[in-house]
């Protein structure tokens, strides 16, 4: 169930680029993660009215959790990947992106009429 939203402040993109922004996502999060990609759930919403250190200068934040523990070395190496993606991707520098990383309960996570826990 891993899932990574991205919210950027970016004009939409090209719908292709939009599709290998998300599809390049979902591949690094299941392999980071040792998930089946098959689980991986990706988003990305454009034209976002956003701020980031008083300016509206491009900026990005994105949402990443799954069940289980992420561990320091994961996120720090997820974080330096995601960033250099939407980096080259989208063109929001990577000084002006977050990332929240977040652990969840499987019995807090539906899918499939239940939930994994």
């Amino acid at each position: 169930m891993p899932l990574i939203k991205v919210q950027s402040s970016v004009d939409s993109p090209d719908p292709t680029l939009v599709e290998g922004l998300l599809k390049t996502l979902s591949a690094k999060l299941a392999k980071h993660l040792g998930k089946p990609e098959s689980y991986v759930m990706t988003a990305f919403e454009p034209n976002i009215a956003m701020t980031f250190a008083g300016t509206m200068e491009p900026v990005c934040y994105m949402e990443v959790k799954s069940i289980g523990t992420m561990s320091p070395a994961q996120t720090k190496t997820m974080s330096q990947d995601f960033c250099q993606v939407v980096n080259e991707k989208l063109g929001v520098p990577i000084n002006r992106i977050y990332i929240e990383f977040a652990d969840a309960k499987g019995t807090m996570w539906g899918w499939n009429g239940s939930t994994f826990g």
